[in-house]
């Protein structure tokens, strides 16, 4: 699986650009829909993930959407296997796919490189936020976690970061 991390917008939200056996997903499309569709020039795009429904992921997303004739966030994407998990927290629709086989999970605004997401924002709730935390921690440790912001970390990384808002 080949990942490449686009900061876009005024927020730098990363968009990955996710190709394996020449078919392409967009996840996080947030800004800047043209750099976006120039980046994935001569690709296969097959699908298109959202982890949360904040200005700063979808900024790009209907225009992603036409471009390529498709929807966001379906349960099922050809060549690509995926679990949905719902994180709530940041936002009450926050969710983040977990590519078992490959141990790489895209989490948006839910774990961040030593923190997590902001619980201020309209639809946050912290008590959600423990209880993703506390599910999160049961998955192996060494899933590489791609953030909606900054760097990408480890769960074994996060683990006492994390542990410390539960």
């Amino acid at each position: 699986m080949k990942i490449k991390k686009i900061p876009v917008g005024y927020l730098q939200a990363n968009c990955y650009i996710v190709t394996k056996n020449n078919k392409t997903i967009i996840i996080d499309p947030g800004d800047e829909a043209d750099q976006i569709l120039r980046e994935c020039t001569n690709l296969n795009v097959v699908g298109i993930l959202v982890t949360h429904h904040h200005f700063d992921h979808i900024g790009a997303l209907e225009q992603i959407e036409q471009s390529f004739h498709l929807k966001h966030n379906p349960q099922n994407i050809d060549g690509f296997n995926y679990e949905i998990i719902n994180t709530p927290g940041h936002s009450k629709d926050s969710i983040s796919f977990y590519f078992k086989e490959e141990k790489i999970l895209f989490s948006g605004d839910f774990i961040f490189f030593h923190n997590i997401g902001r619980c201020d924002l309209e639809g946050g709730d912290f008590k959600e936020m423990q209880n993703s935390i506390k599910k999160i921690l049961n998955y192996p440790k060494d899933i590489i976690i791609y953030p909606g912001h900054d760097i990408n970390t480890t769960l074994e990384k996060e683990i006492l970061y994390l542990q410390q808002y539960i």
